[in-house]
């Protein structure tokens, strides 16, 4: 799977408030037009709350 770009996702999550659940997370991304492969990451993150932007980037890398 292709790495995606940080910002690319936070643009994704733009407006989102934190803390946010990892499904606040994946229906705000949608909600955003996040494409297909953000979304595939997104699914994978850790099932739990996120305090920041940062901390989803963080899942996300250790996904990869």
């Amino acid at each position: 799977m292709a790495k995606a770009n940080p910002i690319e996702i936070q643009k994704d999550l733009k407006g989102i408030d934190y803390p946010a659940t990892k499904e606040d997370i994946l229906r705000h991304a949608k909600k955003n037009g996040a494409d297909k492969n953000v979304q595939q990451l997104l699914e994978q993150i850790p099932d739990q709350e996120y305090a920041k932007p940062t901390d989803v980037n963080k899942a996300i890398g250790e996904l990869e």
